[in-house]
């Protein structure tokens, strides 16, 4: 593979991030006007973006067979025509359904893209490199969550339609479909290299299963938490509405700036062991937001958790992708997978607790599920494979 096309498939995954960040991330912007547009109470509007969800989960979860089946060129310049067909169905239709089934197609488009441009980095860069790299690109998620939200928000205010917020974010796709078609793609599946087919026969190991369990939680815990950190504040701390919305705008403010920074830094460590000093550090500092009783102070761990989650997520897929000697685009999407399960689950299980016990109850919960993080990227040093396959050497 020549320079030119690592860089330009770079840049694909890159964009692919900032796609499916916009897509989950405006929901909140648009939801009200979309309720007005149907006519519904904003609680019942809110379930028909499950399928949004579920189609990225349908899609990731899918898509570590069809890779092999599927050219990744060809996948993405169907994406490109399935995203022009929803985007027109959200222009043109007055009907629930349909609005559904676009969400759902939007949700399989983002999944099909997120999926391929995780792949593309544990593919095309080795080590080290693969890990700084995979967090550089999950950066481009937290920006398009910075700037989406702005460009909703001015849609909005010049009182032109909601659908006019996906058609913007259809322009990401334009970006991808046109860099898709001017650089050469990996071969998978039974046309690939020989040392590629004797990666999808390798045994994963125990590690995989301490990585997809930790993944889950991870994101499940992360959500669950920032969820339900508004009514918190406001229900216990006493704070208003636009400082408890500052907590969250705290948050991924400087989870964005964190990504930044262990991009460059972990060039220079063990991933696990970073991995598990990040996991015990979140799991300590969300402790402390939870037990706090200064409000005063939740700014300030709000933004020192936001700093030390940043890279836990990827730096797991890092690791997974690691635990075989040629990267498994099974594996790496199996523990996409893990994750976007937890984003499914998040009010499913968090929404009883927080009825039965509150809010404090879910933050709790949310701590818990961080501290088993923690013990699994722990129990992971025992078994990783990590150092095993020489993948170590930056390139």
């Amino acid at each position: 593979m020549t320079n030119r096309d690592r860089i330009g498939l770079t840049w694909i995954s890159f964009f692919s991030y900032a796609l499916t960040g916009a897509v989950v991330i405006v929901t909140g912007m648009v939801l009200e006007n979309i309720a007005d547009y149907f006519q519904l109470p904003v609680a019942q509007m809110s379930n028909t973006f499950t399928f949004l969800n579920a189609g990225i989960l349908a899609a990731v979860f899918l898509n570590a067979w069809l890779m092999e089946i599927i050219p990744l060129k060809r996948q993405l310049i169907f994406g490109f025509v399935l995203m022009i067909l929803s985007v027109l169905g959200l222009m043109t239709s007055h009907n629930l359904s349909v609005f559904s089934l676009c969400m759902f197609v939007l949700g399989v488009v983002s999944g099909i893209t997120m999926s391929i441009g995780t792949f593309l980095i544990t593919h095309l860069y080795e080590g080290r490199q693969r890990g700084s790299r995979l967090l550089f690109t999950d950066s481009f998620f937290s920006m398009a969550g910075t700037i989406f939200p702005i460009i909703a928000a001015a849609i909005l205010a010049r009182a032109l339609p909601w659908y006019w917020v996906y058609a913007c974010i259809g322009v990401i796709y334009v970006v991808i479909f046109v860099l898709a078609l001017c650089f050469e793609f990996p071969v998978l599946g039974k046309k690939a290299p020989n040392q590629q087919q004797a990666a999808q026969k390798e045994k994963w190991g125990i590690g995989v299963l301490f990585l997809s369990v930790a993944a889950l939680c991870y994101i499940l815990g992360q959500l669950g938490f920032i969820g339900w950190v508004p009514l918190y504040a406001t229900k216990t701390m006493g704070m208003d509405i636009t400082q408890a919305g500052g907590l969250v705008g705290n948050f991924w403010t400087s989870y964005m700036i964190g990504m930044w920074a262990f991009s460059a830094i972990l060039r220079f460590f063990d991933p696990q062991r970073i991995l598990t000093v990040l996991a015990l550090m979140a799991t300590l500092l969300m402790y402390w937001f939870v037990s706090s009783d200064d409000a005063s102070m939740l700014k300030w761990i709000m933004i020192s958790l936001g700093f030390f989650s940043s890279a836990i997520y990827t730096t797991i897929i890092t690791l997974g992708s690691l635990q075989t000697k040629v990267s498994s685009p099974k594996l790496v999407n199996f523990i996409l997978t893990c994750g976007t399960v937890g984003t499914m689950l998040t009010f499913v299980v968090t929404g009883p607790i927080v009825d039965k016990g509150g809010a404090h109850a879910a933050l709790m919960t949310a701590n818990g599920l961080y501290a088993v993080v923690f013990v699994m990227c722990l129990l992971l040093g025992f078994v990783s494979k990590h150092k095993l396959h020489g993948h170590m050497s930056s390139h």
